[in-house]
C-alpha cells in the first residue's frame, strides 16, 4: 500500500478551495462563516504548499501528510456537492459568453449540514496548522544543530590538519583476509582487550608487517566496539618523512581530535582553549592540549591508544622519550589501554620494560595469502601450472624467515620473468638472512638499470625525488616536479608523466597510497637503502630538486609577488600544486646542492618572486587560516639566512644588502640564521662590521635566546665567543638564554651558559620563574642536575605547584629542598 504523495496533491485541493471560495461570493450572511473557513483553508494549504519542496520529510510525515491533504480534498469535495442543494446556476440565454451565476435559496439560519463541514474544515485548518508548525521548529533545530556543527568541525579541524584515518584505510586496504588473525586470537591480545589500564608492546625486525598489524588492531576494535559510544579509540603512524607534523604538541592534538570527533559535541574545555588562542591566531602549548586529552579520555569508560612505529618518532631533544613518558601518565591517570610497535630499539624497549610483549613476525599462513592473492600479477604460463605455483610459494616462504616485506620484494624480482627456468632461476637466487634487503634492492635497482633509456631516467627520477624530498609528496606533486623544464617560465601540463607509469617503472620500489594521494617508498629500510647508497644511483639528485624548485618559484605567475589576502593565497595554492613544498624546501636541498648555485643567488635578487615564495614559506599549517601577505622587507638576505645559504650571503652582501635590515616580525638576518642553527652564515654575519650582536625581534628576543631555546649547541657558542653578546638579555616575558634552554631542556647548552662569565644563574621571568624551577617544571632530570650542582643557583625557588615533581626528578625528601645539590639522579 503506497502513502505517497506530490505537490500536486495540494494544488488540487487548493483549486477546489479557490473554486468555493467565488461560488460564495453572492452568497447569503448565513453562510459567511463556511465561506471564511475555506478561504482560511485555502491560505494555511498554499503556506504548505510553498515549504514542500524544500524539505526532507520522514516516513511517519510523509504518511501524515497524506492523511491531511486526503481529508481536505474530501471535505471540499463533500462541501462543493451542497453547493447544488442551497443554490443553483442562472442559465439566462442573455448571460451567454459570461461565468454563470449561482442563485442561492433563503433560510433564515445555518443549515446542520453545513454546520458539520465547518467542524471538518477547522480541524483540517487545525491539522495543517500543526504540521506547518512543527516544521518550522523542525527546521530551526536542524539550522541549530547545522551551526553548531560546522562550530565543531572548525574546532577539530584546528586542533590538527593530519588526518590518520586516509593511512588507515590504505594500510588496512594492502591486507590479506586474515592476516594477522594470529594476534587478534593470542592470549596476549585477548587479555589486553578485555582489561583496563593493559599494556602491549609488539616489537619486531624490519618488514615483519608491523604496520598492518596495527591497521588489523584498529580495525579490529573499531567494529566491535562501534556501537558502544563508552568506548574511544585513537591511533598514530608514526613516519620518519612526517616529521614536521609528529612534534609532540601534533601528536597529543591528534589523539585529542579523534577522541573529540567521536563525541556528540565539543567539551567545554576545548572550546575555551579555542576562543583562548582563536583571536590571538596562536596555538595552544603542548601542556595545554595534554590537559584537555586527559579529561577528554577520562569521559570515556575505556580508552584504547594505537602507536604504530616508535622507532620513526623524532629524537630531537628527547621528544621520543618524552612522549612515551606521557602517554605512560596518561595512562596512570585515566586507565587507558596501549598498543604500540617498534623495531628492536633498546632505549624504546627500556621503556616497555615490565609490560606485557608479543613479538611481530610474519607467519606463514600471511604470506602464504599475500603470495596467493598476488599470484596473477605473475606471467601468465604461472598460472597454468598449479605446480610452479606451489613451488614459487614454498621457496619464498623459506627465504622470508619472517620478513614480509621481502615476500613482496621477492614475488615483484619474478614479474617479467619469460619462462619457467627464468622464474626457478630467479628462485636460486632468493636473498635470505641480514643482508637479504640490500640484495632485494639492488637486484631491484638492476632491473631498473636494464630498462630502455626513458624508463630508466623516469624511474630514477622518481626515485630521487621521494627520496630525498623532505615530506611525503601526493602523485600530482610530483608530477609537476618531473614536468618542470629548466629555462622555462610556466608548466607545460603536456608534459605531465602518468603516475602509472612512474610506478610501473620502479620495479616494485615505490607504491601510491589511494586514500591519501600519496607517493612513497614501499618501506622505510627502502629508504635507508638509497640514503646508504644515493651517491652511485643517483649522485646529483639534491641538485637536480633545487634546480627544479628554484625553477617553478622563478615562474612568471609569481612575478607579481605576495598575495594580499587569504582567498587569494589558497587559490594559488591550489592552482600550483608544486609552489608548497616548493617554497618550504627549496633552499634546504640548495644547501646540499652539489653544482648550479649560481641559480639560487638569481632567484635571491628577484625582490617579487621572493616575496611570492616567502609567503608560501611562513604560512601557518594546520589551522583554519593563513597569514595574509609576506613579512614586509623580507628580502633575499632573510631567505638566505633562514636557509643557511652561506655562498648565497657572501653574494648578496658584495651587492650592498643591510646587515640589520628587519622584517615585519623584526627578525635580522642574523637572528634568523642563529635561529635555525646554521652556523656557517652565523660567523659570516657576526664578523662584519657594525651589525648589531643584541638585535630584538618583535618579542624582544635576540640572537642568543632564539638559539637557545631551540638547541643549537654551536651556534649558542659562537656567539658566547664573540665580544659584546650579552647572555643575560631578556624577551617580553622576562625570558633568558638560560632560561629557554632550561625550559627546553637543552643540557649541552645550559652547560655553554653557566659557564659564562657574568650570568645570571637565578634570572626570573616575568612568572617568577627561575631556570632551575622551569627544568623542574618540565621534568628534564639532567639539566636540573646540571643546575643543582652549579655554584650560585638558588635551590630555594618557586615551589608551590612543583614541588611534588620536584622531589621526584632530584630524588630527595620533602622538605629539605636544599639538600638538592648532593642528591644523585
Amino acid at each position: 500500500m503506497s502513502f505517497g504523495f506530490s505537490v500536486g496533491d495540494f494544488i488540487t485541493a487548493i483549486e477546489l478551495a479557490n473554486k468555493i471560495r467565488k461560488e460564495f461570493a453572492t452568497a447569503p450572511s448565513q453562510l459567511k462563516g463556511i465561506s471564511n473557513e475555506v478561504r482560511s483553508l485555502s491560505i494555511v494549504l498554499q503556506d504548505v504548499e510553498v515549504v514542500l519542496p524544500e524539505q526532507k520529510l520522514s516516513s511517519q510525515q510523509k504518511i501524515e501528510l497524506h492523511n491531511i491533504a486526503k481529508g481536505s480534498r474530501n471535505v471540499l469535495s463533500d462541501l462543493e456537492k451542497l453547493l447544488d442543494k442551497y443554490g443553483e446556476l442562472n442559465s439566462d440565454p442573455a448571460r451567454v459568453g459570461k461565468r454563470m451565476k449561482r442563485v442561492w435559496k433563503r433560510f433564515n439560519w445555518e443549515p446542520e449540514d453545513i454546520k458539520e463541514l465547518r467542524s471538518r474544515i477547522s480541524s483540517n485548518i487545525t491539522l495543517l496548522n500543526a504540521f506547518n508548525g512543527r516544521l518550522t521548529r523542525d527546521n530551526l533545530v536542524n539550522l541549530l544543530q547545522h551551526q553548531q556543527d560546522q562550530e565543531c568541525r572548525v574546532i577539530i579541524d584546528w586542533l590538527s590538519s593530519v588526518n590518520y584515518a586516509t593511512q588507515q584505510s590504505d594500510f588496512i586496504s594492502r591486507r590479506q583476509e586474515g592476516s594477522g588473525q594470529w594476534l587478534l586470537n593470542s592470549n596476549e591480545f585477548q587479555v589486553w582487550v578485555n582489561k583496563r589500564e593493559q599494556t602491549l608492546f609488539c616489537p619486531g625486525i624490519p618488514g615483519a608487517g608491523k604496520t598492518i598489524i596495527s591497521s588489523v588492531v584498529i580495525e579490529h576494535l573499531s567494529s566491535r566496539f562501534q556501537n558502544d559510544a563508552t568506548i574511544g579509540i585513537a591511533y598514530l603512524y608514526f613516519n620518519f618523512r612526517q616529521q614536521q607534523d609528529q612534534r609532540l604538541e601534533d601528536l597529543v592534538a591528534s589523539l585529542l581530535k579523534q577522541l573529540v570527533q567521536e563525541q556528540p559535541s565539543v567539551p567545554d574545555s576545548l572550546k575555551s582553549l579555542y576562543e583562548l588562542h582563536k583571536n590571538k591566531r596562536t596555538r595552544p602549548s603542548f601542556d595545554e592540549v595534554l590537559k584537555v586529552l586527559q579529561s577528554t579520555i577520562a569521559s570515556y569508560s575505556t580508552t584504547f591508544i594505537i602507536i604504530d612505529g616508535l622507532d620513526e618518532c623524532q629524537l630531537s631533544s628527547g621528544s621520543r622519550r618524552k612522549f612515551i613518558s606521557e602517554i605512560f601518565n596518561l595512562q596512570a591517570n585515566t586507565g587507558l589501554s596501549l598498543f604500540a610497535t617498534s623495531r628492536f630499539i633498546p632505549s624504546i624497549i627500556e621503556e616497555f620494560n615490565g609490560s606485557a610483549s608479543l613479538e611481530i613476525r610474519a607467519s606463514n599462513e600471511d604470506v602464504q595469502r599475500y603470495l596467493d592473492g598476488h599470484m596473477p600479477y605473475l606471467p601468465s604460463f604461472v598460472m597454468r601450472r598449479p605446480d610452479l605455483q606451489e613451488e614459487i610459494k614454498n621457496k619464498i616462504i623459506k627465504a622470508v624467515d619472517g620478513m614480509f616485506l621481502l615476500a613482496q620484494l621477492h614475488l615483484t624480482s619474478l614479474i617479467g620473468k619469460k619462462s619457467p627456468k627464468a622464474i626457478r632461476t630467479a628462485l636460486e637466487r632468493l636473498s635470505t638472512g641480514s643482508e637479504a634487503y640490500d640484495h632485494a634492492y639492488k637486484e631491484a635497482m638492476e632491473r631498473i638499470e636494464g630498462q630502455i633509456t626513458d624508463s630508466r631516467e623516469l624511474a630514477k627520477q622518481v626515485l630521487s625525488w621521494i627520496t630525498c624530498a623532505k615530506r611525503n609528496l601526493t602523485t600530482i606533486e610530483l608530477r609537476h616536479a618531473l614536468a618542470v623544464e629548466i629555462g622555462k617560465l610556466e608548466l607545460d601540463e603536456e608534459n605531465l608523466p602518468d603516475i602509472e607509469d612512474m610506478i610501473s617503472v620502479c620495479a616494485g620500489l615505490v607504491t601510491v597510497d589511494k586514500e591519501s594521494a600519496t607517493v612513497r617508498l614501499v618501506h622505510y629500510t627502502t629508504q635507508e637503502y638509497f640514503e646508504r647508497t644515493q651517491i652511485f644511483w643517483f649522485p646529483y639528485a639534491q641538485t637536480d630538486i633545487m634546480v627544479a624548485c628554484v625553477t617553478y618559484l622563478s615562474f612568471d605567475v609569481f612575478a607579481t609577488g605576495s598575495c594580499s589576502t587569504d582567498e587569494q593565497f589558497k587559490a594559488r595554492l591550489q592552482k600550483n600544486v608544486l609552489y608548497d613544498y616548493a617554497a618550504q624546501n627549496w633552499g634546504h636541498h640548495a644547501r646540499v646542492a652539489s653544482t648550479k648555485k649560481y641559480l639560487v643567488l638569481q632567484l635571491l635578487k628577484r625582490d617579487t618572486r621572493v616575496a611570492a615564495s616567502s609567503q608560501a614559506m611562513t604560512a601557518l599549517r594546520g589551522n583554519s587560516w593563513y597569514r595574509e601577505g609576506v613579512p614586509a622587507h623580507s628580502t633575499g638576505v632573510h631567505v638566505a639566512a633562514y636557509f643557511g645559504l652561506g655562498e648565497a650571503m657572501m653574494g648578496l652582501l658584495r651587492n650592498g644588502c643591510h646587515l640589520d635590515l628587519k622584517d615585519t616580525y623584526g627578525q635580522t638576518p642574523l637572528l634568523l640564521a642563529a635561529a635555525n642553527g646554521h652556523g656557517e652564515v652565523v660567523e659570516l654575519l657576526a664578523a662584519m662590521d657594525g651589525i648589531d650582536l643584541n638585535s630584538k625581534d618583535n618579542e624582544g628576543k635576540t640572537p642568543l635566546l632564539r638559539a637557545a631555546a631551540n638547541g643549537h649547541e654551536r651556534v649558542v657558542k659562537l656567539l658566547l665567543l664573540i665580544g659584546g653578546v650579552n647572555p643575560n638579555s631578556k624577551d617580553d616575558d622576562g625570558e633568558t638564554p638560560l632560561l629557554a634552554a632550561a625550559a627546553k631542556g637543552h643540557e649541552a647548552v645550559v652547560k655553554l651558559l653557566v659557564a659564562m662569565n657574568g650570568i645570571d644563574l637565578n634570572s626570573k621571568d616575568n612568572d617568577g620563574m627561575t631556570p632551575l624551577s622551569w627544568a623542574v617544571a618540565y621534568k628534564h632530570g639532567a639539566v636540573v642536575k646540571l643546575l643543582v650542582t652549579t655554584d650560585g643557583v638558588d635551590p630555594d625557588y618557586k615551589v608551590d605547584s612543583y614541588a611534588v615533581i620536584w622531589r621526584s626528578s632530584v630524588k630527595i625528601p620533602a622538605p629539605s629542598l636544599t639538600s638538592a645539590s648532593s642528591s644523585s639522579f
